[in-house]
Parts: C-alpha cells; structure tokens; sequence
C-alpha cells in the first residue's frame, strides 16, 4: 500500500489547501511509491508566515539547547538508519551502501552544525579611540527559503537547513518533487522529533508541473531574505534570478563536469579504485561525479586495461540493495520511470559514438539500469563532451604534459571539483594551484564532501559556500556595532 503524506507547516502534518496530491514513483518499477501532498501558492504562504511567526524566538533562543536538539536529531537519525534506507530505495532506488553513505554524512553535518551553533561569532575592531568598542557582529537573516535535490536526499535535504538553522534563522524547505520525502519531509520530522519549535522548519512538496509558479512564490515572499538552492545549472539560473530580481542573496550549489587527473607518478592500482569510485559511486549521479578521467599516456595503457576490467565486474541491478550500479532517476514530470534516465544516457552515448568515439566497456540497458560504461577519443563535437551526464558513463583520455592536463580539465563552463592521483605532493599541489573549481583533493578522486569544509564550485557550478563557518556566513548578516566610552567633539 503506498505511503500518503501531508505538508509539514508550524509543526503539523496538513493537507493542501486545494487538496491536491501528487504521486512519487519507484525509479526501478515505474510504479507509485508514496502520494504527497500538492502544494499551492496559498500553502507557501502559510508556510512562510509559520516561519516568521518563530523566528525572533528561534534567533534569541538559548544557545545549549538548540545546541542539543541538532545532536539529539543527528542520534534520531542514526537510530532510523534502516528505515531511512528502505525509503531512500522506494524513492531513488538507493542501494544500501549509498542510503547508509547519506545517514551517516547527514547525522555528521548536524552534529557540525550543533557544535557552530555555541562557536564564536564576529570581531572585535580596532578604533580610533582609545577605549572605544568596535564591534562585527553576525546575526541571522530572518526567513531562508531552502531547495533540496533528490540525488543525494538526506545528505542534501540535511545541508540545506542545518547552517540556516544553526545561525538562528527560520526556514522553508521545498524538496524535489523526485524525493519529498527523504530529501525533505523526513527531515522536518527527525528535527521536529528532536526537540524544534513549531514554525522554525516547514516543508512543502507540491506537484512538478506546479514547481516554477511556487518557486518564484516562495521567493518572492517578503519575510524570505535568503534562498539555497542545491540542484542543477539550467535550473539554478532561474531560481538566481528569482532571488536578484528581489535583490535577496542566494547560495547556488550546481552541477560539475568534474575531471580526476592521473599524474605520471600515481599508482596506478590505487588510481583505478578511486576513478571507479568517483566515476560509478551512485550510478554517477552526484554532482562531484567524475565524467571524465584524464590519464598520462606514460600509464594510459595500464590504467586503462586494469579500469575497464574492474568496471565491467561492477555489479548492478534494479532491484538488488547490493549492487553498485542501481536505477537511475528520471526527472521528467511524465515519465518518472528510471528506463527513460537510462534511455537519456544511452543517447549520449550512442551520439558519441556516431561522431567517432569508442566504447571500452558497457552494455546493453536492463529495465531501469544503464550499465557502467567508459568510453574513449570522445570528440568535441559530441554532446557528451561538454554535457554533465549525471550517470554511470565517463570518458578517458590522455595528455603528455601537465599544461595538457590542466588545459583539458579546465576545458567547461563548470568548475565544482576535482581529483588529483599522485604520489608526490608536491607535483599534485602545482597542478590543483591551477584548476579553476571550487574543490580539488590531491592523491584523491573528486567525490568528498566533509561538513566543516568550504563546499562549492566556481564559473557555472554555481556561488556561495555551505560548510563550518562559511556555511554560517553564507545564512548570516554582519553589522557593525560600536560604543563610545567618552563623549565625542563635533565641528558644530
């Protein structure tokens, strides 16, 4: 029987005012999962107005015990991994090893933010007056309203809210209409089950052929100060102009066309395991994904021999929780079946091919799976070499000389991560000086993510970043505050 849930406004479970819902489908079956509630622009009101109503008593809450609830929220969570994980399979056809990869990341991230919550905040200034105070200080926003992605859920739906909610605002998450569950409802419920006020956490799912109107709403709610969003390039242009055209600061989290680099000093056994994993790790569909693997031709020959073979041993599957390649999601509104997000990169590749490429290992797609595939001598013209796959494809290449390598990395309109495989230090920090994205990991591939680091990208991944006392900054304003100890003279 599948699963029926309502918004999440000040506290409560409620319908839509229209009572409308909207189905969630099964990636790997085609068949509705879960029904949830279909929110109107009415709904987004009660919703921000819910938030508004809390926020001056959030913002000057004691600091211990809003401390306390991130940690109890974060223990909630772990406790719930298995359920957590049976929803994440329901929602995006998660495998196992992907839904607990999320619980434990997203339980770190809250506790992070608990710690931020009682850190220091703002600086004390020097004057021009002796015994003067000059002070900076930090202070929350008011309303942020959050937009989480389905890929990575309860990681992305968590980071969406904790550093807002940790620098005293109020928030309104708007999941993706693929996951409003995992990527949003659930965490509304963990965070309410541990101890948050009504009103402070709203969360509205709505239909996706409503998703454009009620976006814009919700950004254009008066009370709103701040918008983060998390997802695509294509669509984060529209929600940036939304948030410009209302002069509010927005946190822009996009896609990646992301390249691990295979120096002439790496080792190469260790280079295959971590390409493999950045290019395959949830069926490639994370945003730190590596699509392409640049390799030096002094290696080419073994690295590509030793990937090739470890990727066609990849285990997948639609249905089994224990294989490495799942189903992939699709986001079209009328057809959520993951056969059609297979078909869409089967068409990628079948178009790289047709314009001279070569397929070094792959296979046929299997209901809603597109099997790991690598190809190679991908050309320019080709959509692949450009497009964010967003699945479990990449492209080798090779270089001679670092300049090459660089050249070849930097070659997108995108810049959010990257991975350098080297075995010398020293060679590998000269070569990430030089990448133009946000996140580089030396002798590491390009999928890490760790909750008190700075994380974004540059050029068109996007703006702003989430992370320790960035992501603070990022949902906080800075006010200069300053008193005189003596009166001052004036020149009337």
């Amino acid at each position: 029987m599948a699963i029926t849930r309502e918004l999440l406004i000040d506290g409560k479970e409620i319908g839509a005012q229209s009572g409308r819902t909207t189905p969630v489908i099964n990636p790997a079956t085609g068949q509705m999962y879960a029904t949830v509630s279909a929110a109107g622009v009415e709904d987004v009101k009660r919703a921000v107005d819910a938030a508004q109503a809390a926020f001056e008593s959030w913002a000057t809450a004691d600091r211990s015990t809003r401390r306390a609830i991130f940690v109890k929220a974060a223990d909630l969570m772990e406790q719930r991994r298995e359920d957590i994980a049976d929803l994440m399979a329901g929602e995006v056809g998660a495998t196992r090893l992907w839904a607990s990869f999320n619980v434990t990341l997203a339980a770190t991230m809250l506790r992070e933010a608990a710690a931020l919550i009682t850190a220091p905040r703002g600086e004390v200034l020097t004057t021009r007056h002796d015994g003067d105070l000059s002070l900076a200080v930090r202070e929350p926003l008011g309303v942020v309203a959050a937009f989480s992605p389905w890929n990575a859920p309860v990681i992305l739906g968590t980071r969406s809210v904790v550093a807002a909610l940790a620098a005293g605002n109020t928030v309104v998450l708007k999941p993706s209409e693929v996951a409003p569950m995992s990527a949003g409802l659930l965490i509304g419920e963990l965070l309410r089950d541990a101890g948050l006020p009504d009103g402070v956490l709203n969360v509205i799912t709505n239909d996706p052929a409503d998703a454009p109107e009620i976006a814009e709403a919700l950004i254009a709610e008066p009370a709103v100060r701040a918008v983060n969003f998390t997802g695509s390039t294509n669509v984060g242009r529209i929600i940036g102009t939304h948030a410009a055209r209302h002069l509010k600061p927005a946190l822009l989290e996009l896609g990646g066309k992301n390249a691990v680099i295979v120096l002439d000093d790496a080792d190469v056994d260790y280079a295959v395991d971590a390409a493999a994993f950045a290019a395959f790790m949830n069926a490639g569909q994370i945003c730190m994904s590596a699509d392409r693997i640049l390799v030096h031709e002094s290696l080419a020959e073994e690295f590509t021999a030793k990937f090739t073979a470890k990727v066609a041993a990849l285990p997948s599957s639609a249905t089994d929780p224990a294989a490495v390649i799942g189903p992939l999601v699709n986001t079209d509104p009328g057809q959520r079946c993951g056969l059609f997000a297979a078909q869409r990169i089967a068409a990628l590749v079948e178009d790289a091919v047709a314009k001279g490429a070569t397929v070094l290992v792959g296979g046929e797609i299997e209901d809603a799976v597109h099997p790991a595939t690598v190809l190679g001598a991908v050309p320019a013209h080709a959509d692949l070499y450009g497009a964010e796959a967003f699945g479990p494809v990449c492209v080798v290449d090779t270089f001679a000389t670092d300049d090459e390598a660089v050249a070849m990395a930097n070659d997108t309109d995108q810049g959010l991560s990257a991975g350098i495989i080297t075995e010398n230090g020293t060679h590998g920090l000269r070569v990430a000086r030089r990448l133009r994205t946000g996140i580089v990991h030396i002798n590491d591939q390009s999928v890490a993510d760790e909750p008190q680091a700075p994380f974004g990208g540059v050029k068109s991944s996007g703006y702003g970043r989430f992370g320790g006392r960035w992501g603070i900054e990022a949902f906080s304003n800075t006010r200069w505050i300053t008193l005189a100890t003596q009166h001052a003279t004036y020149p009337f």
